[in-house]
């Protein structure tokens, strides 16, 4: 009986723990946007032009040694809409610029990762 208790309380637990797509897009462009904060503050200490570039399967830091930080979504179903490059420095404030994710598990659901060039990147939903 006692196993039967834990076993169906895992159970419960597993499904509860699950990601869903919504939460996935969530935490990815959450990612981003600490990953573009960095790629910036790295640009400014060593005075190196850092640009983002969204490629398939991922993305790329160009100006930062290979390695520096990853470039690779966390989930496979990640997509850029859009134009998929951003300047991140050298310059102390950048010009306004932004990206947006979606998924193909959500059809019409987006994120806006921006920055008004002063304040650091951060994560809006995308209006239709």
């Amino acid at each position: 009986m006692v196993v039967a208790i834990i076993a169906i309380a895992s159970a419960g637990v597993t499904f509860a723990l699950r990601d869903s797509a919504d939460t996935q897009l969530e935490r990815e462009a959450q990612r981003l946007a600490a990953l573009l904060e960095s790629a910036r503050a790295q640009s400014r200490t060593t005075g190196r032009p850092v640009q983002w570039r969204a490629v398939a399967g991922g993305f790329q830091f160009n100006g930062l040694p290979p390695g520096t930080l990853p470039e690779n979504w966390l989930v496979p179903t990640t997509e850029v809409s859009g134009a998929g490059l951003l300047q991140l420095g050298p310059e102390p404030i950048i010009g306004r610029q932004q990206v947006i994710l979606g998924s193909s598990a959500l059809p019409g659901r987006s994120l806006r990762i921006a920055t008004d060039g002063l304040r650091p990147f951060a994560v809006t939903a995308d209006a239709p």
